[in-house]
């Protein structure tokens, strides 16, 4: 099994701790997690972008000129669309972006995320992250004793608000949850954090 070094908050090693191979040491599906990428960047999109078709412009009810007889092209409206002020044609329509991805695949693809980043050395665990009080200056001390580099997730087995809101405020800092942990912030971060707690309930729900 991967053994990894549990820091304390000082960035001194503490403990070694055993990781299972099935989560952390398998062999990286790189389109997998392209695919949940894709996946997590659609789900975020509104889809909210919205043209007016020529039944939806105002005006263009009288006929601009008689049918034949003036040299011109036939014309039934002024806002059809190429009419200056007509309505667009084939234009961006509320839509959802939304697909979805089974289990299996999901499953597959966070395990080769936790795996490409232990085999990049760009995973601490942490034994203990606790804080007696709100204090960003705080938690940036720890992140730099443990060496986390600029872009960092720390990754807590359970609601903590004192350390959210810590580290909420450290430009390129995330706090993720075990439960809603995904593949983007995994592979965004040039190093993750996770608590010794988190790292078996990771093990408990991907093992």
């Amino acid at each position: 099994m991967a053994q990894l070094a549990v820091l304390d908050k000082t960035g001194k090693k503490v403990s070694d701790m055993e990781l299972n191979d099935n989560v952390f040491a398998i062999e990286p599906n790189e389109s997998v997690m392209h695919l949940m990428v894709v996946n997590y960047l659609a789900n975020r999109r509104q889809g909210t972008q919205s043209t007016l078709t020529r039944s939806e412009v105002s005006g263009g009810g009288k006929k601009p000129w008689r049918q034949k007889g003036t040299g011109r092209a036939r014309q039934g409206s002024t806002r059809a669309p190429q009419w200056i002020h007509g309505g667009i044609a084939l234009g961006p329509k509320p839509r959802s972006y939304r697909f979805s991805v089974n289990k299996k695949m999901k499953s597959l693809a966070m395990r080769s995320a936790l795996s490409s980043k232990l085999a990049a050395n760009e995973m601490v665990v942490l034994d203990d992250f606790a804080m007696n009080e709100i204090k960003t200056k705080e938690a940036a001390n720890v992140l730099a004793a443990i060496k986390a580099g600029k872009k960092a997730l720390i990754v807590l087995p359970e609601k903590n608000d004192v350390v959210y809101k810590s580290a909420r405020n450290i430009e390129g800092v995330n706090v993720s949850l075990v439960n809603t942990l995904n593949v983007y912030d995994i592979l965004n971060c040039d190093t993750i954090v996770v608590l010794k707690d988190a790292v078996a309930k990771i093990e408990e729900v991907y093992a």
